[in-house]
């Protein structure tokens, strides 16, 4: 089911060399996507898609998407900006409405998995995508090219029918941004490590492959082997395991040390400098250290 907003200001060339975007519906932009989603709302412009799919989020099915290549106020972690310059990034949410086998709701520690479930997906998409790309997750909510930041994702719980029990899992994408226009300068976009292609058709490509990919993760979270299940794909694509970083807390401390594992929870655990103290990581900023 495909429904599309008022056009709005895209400029990035269309597919099939279509040059005026103002009267193509989401199921010609992005094909594979809304044959794929169970509800595709596509808006040529937007403020958040994450804040568009929560408003509606109780009418929807699980697996609905809000999608834009125009996103104009999106954030990310920690109520952070997402920078979005239009026609060459995808904004993209999805709702997931989990359930475990007998239809009840997934445990409460279980929520917590969902941007690295989200980021293992893309992870996969990507690498479908650039089978030779040095692509991995960086906990708890990046994927990354070459080190280099090429996406960003945002859980956030929302309640439908009374309850907390279902998830609007938003991710940015950097498609066609060319070097110079990088938001930093530890970004990349996928143009950039090799896609060819129209910045929709490159999403579309993407995009499709990571809903299957999580719909298929989020079932195994849900199922009777749960978090131990995930945890072991997850842990497998985690370019922060291994590494030492550096970890802010939320109180604004630093503490410094190898990252070694996730815990069932989905937690960081990093074994400390100087110390065999393990530090678990519920909430925090991780930098990889990558010269020291």
């Amino acid at each position: 089911m495909v429904s599309d907003e008022a056009p709005g200001g895209v400029t990035d060339p269309a597919p099939s060399g279509l040059s005026d975007l103002s009267g193509l519906s989401g199921r010609q932009l992005l094909p594979i996507t809304a044959a794929t989603a169970s509800h595709l709302d596509f808006r040529h412009t937007t403020g958040s898609t994450n804040t568009d799919l929560a408003a509606i989020a109780a009418s929807l099915p699980h697996l609905a998407v809000v999608a834009s290549l125009d996103q104009r106020s999106g954030r990310g972690r920690l109520d952070r900006r997402w920078s979005s310059p239009a026609g060459q990034t995808l904004a993209a949410s999805v709702l997931l409405r989990p359930r475990t086998p007998s239809g009840g709701p997934l445990p409460d520690d279980a929520w917590a998995w969902f941007p690295l479930l989200a980021g293992t997906a893309l992870h996969g998409a990507i690498a479908d995508l650039l089978p030779d790309a040095d692509v991995t997750v960086k906990w708890p909510n990046d994927v990354q090219i070459r080190g280099l930041k090429v996406s960003g994702l945002l859980a956030e719980l929302v309640a439908v029918d009374g309850a907390q029990d279902a998830v609007v899992m938003g991710a940015g994408l950097n498609l066609t941004i060319p070097p110079e226009h990088l938001p930093t300068p530890t970004s990349t976009s996928l143009a950039i490590e090799g896609a060819a292609g129209s910045a929709y058709e490159i999403a579309d490509a993407v995009f499709a492959s990571y809903l299957v990919r999580l719909d298929a993760l989020v079932t195994t979270l849900g199922g009777d082997a749960g978090a131990a299940a995930v945890r072991q794909v997850v842990e497998a694509v985690c370019g922060t395991l291994g590494r030492r970083v550096r970890v802010e807390l939320p109180d604004g401390t630093n503490r410094f040390g190898t990252a070694q594992n996730l815990d069932d929870g989905g937690r960081l655990v990093v074994l400390e400098d100087d110390s065999s103290a393990l530090l678990t990581v519920s909430a925090g900023d991780v930098t990889h250290l990558r010269y020291e």
